[in-house]
């Protein structure tokens, strides 16, 4: 062998094992909002729309919506995945999650491949939980739906679930469930423009938690390395009034996980424990339904821009599809991800530790086969599938 043909052989050798390691250490990390909560299938039990009836039809293995909700899954692959609106409940065993991996997830969808998540982890929410409160002031403390710490009908409506192809510590995460709101600093305490009162009184504000559902950190340990799920699902910013309510606490929401970052504005946060303070690791990825648009007629100046603008945050590469873009004439529409036309469900990795290498929303076309998954909100989902495609560095 010559030396040139020495030398192109060794680069060939040298590019196979780089792209093989390099695709060993990539990490695929996905979130969707999957509408899987008792009130979507209240078609299904009118009697009893707040019962059991998620873990029915996850014990079925047969539901349409839910088979449709796994197939997108199969297809998209994720390592890691954060469910969004997937009903909490506290007594079932096997957990929902874990009814969902064993009976649509590691079942084969429209011939796809089995996918298997041996580690999840689900946890109590604030929605539905009752307070003595009329926390909407209509006039009736019912407990629950608007009075509830975070609007639902019933405790663990609305719940989120981490499934993962790679071992959890679950002993180092962290929840937030019952950090009070009147705790932040500079708090967007919600005012009623007609009287200039507070819109909840002085023993409300005192006990009211600021999640709607919760905020996690969550460790994973990928191949030796430690990347935190920092997931959340903040309020919608509507549903109230002029006094914005919910658009203030959506705010201060997605400011507690800014604040978190930084052991600069971190000091006032404590968990579910009472172990106080912020983030103390290196990788994160921002991961949920974050209800707050970057762009288009939802848009909130100043809110996601907390977490986009982040200095220790990677927004550069923004998800998009084909489908979102066709959907809406909107400019930028492409980067949606729900149907209602707006960029709500976010995966942000932290610059340090990660190269994006890929990311996409699962929004098939009009014309394509796959859009089928999509048609409607009851064929899946109205939300999307947002996933990033992850490179682990030194």
């Amino acid at each position: 062998m010559n030396r040139s043909a020495f030398t192109a052989f060794f680069i060939l050798i040298f590019a196979l094992f780089y792209a093989s390691d390099s695709h060993s250490e990539t990490l695929r990390v996905a979130t969707f909002n999957v509408s899987m909560e008792a009130s979507n299938y209240s078609q299904d039990d009118t009697e009893n729309p707040a019962g059991d009836i998620l873990l029915t039809h996850l014990k079925s293995a047969q539901h349409p919506q839910i088979r449709n909700i796994a197939e997108i899954i199969q297809r998209t692959a994720p390592d890691i995945i954060l469910l969004n609106e997937f009903d909490y409940y506290p007594n079932a065993s096997p957990s929902a999650a874990a009814l969902f991996v064993t009976n649509y997830l590691n079942v084969s969808q429209q011939g796809q491949t089995p996918i298997d998540y041996p580690y999840q982890y689900i946890a109590p929410v604030n929605t539905g939980v009752p307070t003595p409160f009329d926390l909407d002031n209509n006039g009736e403390k019912t407990g629950h739906g608007g009075d509830a710490y975070g609007w639902g009908l019933y405790p663990g409506q609305y719940g989120m679930a981490l499934l993962s192809r790679y071992p959890i510590d679950v002993d180092a995460i962290r929840t937030f469930q019952l950090f009070r709101w009147q705790d932040m600093p500079g708090a967007q305490q919600p005012v009623d423009p007609v009287s200039g009162e507070a819109w909840y009184n002085q023993q409300e504000w005192a006990a009211l938690r600021l999640s709607s559902k919760s905020h996690w950190d969550i460790p994973v340990n990928v191949k030796g390395k430690t990347v935190h799920i920092l997931a959340m699902h903040p309020t919608p910013p509507t549903f109230d009034g002029p006094e914005d309510r919910n658009g203030k606490r959506n705010h201060d929401e997605i400011r507690l996980m800014a604040d978190y970052l930084l052991p600069s504005t971190a000091d006032y946060i404590y968990d579910d424990t009472g172990r106080e303070g912020g983030f103390t690791g290196q990788r994160f990825v921002l991961a949920g339904d974050f209800n707050a648009a970057d762009t288009g007629d939802k848009y909130r100046p100043g809110v996601i821009e907390q977490l986009t603008e982040h200095p220790l945050v990677n927004n550069s590469v923004i998800p998009i599809s084909e489908g979102g873009a066709e959907s809406h004439s909107m400019h930028e529409s492409n980067r949606f991800t729900a149907y209602w036309g707006a960029r709500a469900d976010y995966v942000l990795p932290s610059q340090f530790g990660f190269k994006v290498t890929a990311a996409g929303v699962f929004w098939p076309r009009k014309s394509s086969a796959l859009y089928r998954l999509v048609k409607d909100r009851q064929r899946s989902s109205d939300h999307r599938l947002v996933w990033v495609d992850l490179a682990l560095t030194d």
